[in-house]
């Protein structure tokens, strides 16, 4: 690797790229996209949310969010509901359903991640998580406004 292959954020992008793919391979049993993870994710932490913010926070299209909600109302997994004096806004809410595959795929994702984090030590771990929170609320500040990391 030359130097010029070792910025910062060119590291974080492969580091990013390998544990997209990690992910996505753990999140197949489940019959779910990274983005459809993310929109319940979203619906689970903050109920109401709307597809556009939750695109924000989760740094993917609104198109995208849209398929991967899309996806997860057909299957019984999320509810759109207008939002009061709003019928062009839907919010987004998890069933009972959704709730269940959430907890599920978050325990295998859990597992993913300390699987590709062991290199570190626990320290480590905590400093690398911090200073990443911290480039992350400096670029998408919408993606740790609500505590959603």
């Amino acid at each position: 690797m030359n130097r010029t292959d070792r910025r910062t954020g060119y590291v974080a992008w492969q580091i990013g790229q390998i544990m997209a793919s990690r992910i996505e391979r753990t999140l197949r049993p489940f019959q779910l996209t990274l983005a459809q993870n993310s929109a319940l994710a979203q619906a689970i932490l903050d109920p109401g949310v709307s597809s556009a913010a939750a695109a924000r926070r989760s740094a993917i299209t609104p198109q995208s969010m849209g398929t991967a909600v899309t996806g997860l109302v057909e299957r019984g997994l999320l509810e759109r509901r207008t939002a009061p004096g709003d019928r062009r806004t839907h919010r987004l809410y998890a069933t009972e359903a959704g709730l269940q595959l959430a907890t599920e795929a978050r325990r295998a994702v859990d597992a993913t991640h300390a699987e590709a984090l062991q290199a570190l030590t626990p320290t480590e771990q905590e400093q690398a998580h911090s200073i990443l929170l911290k480039l992350l609320a400096s670029l998408n500040p919408s993606a740790v406004d609500n505590g959603t990391t």
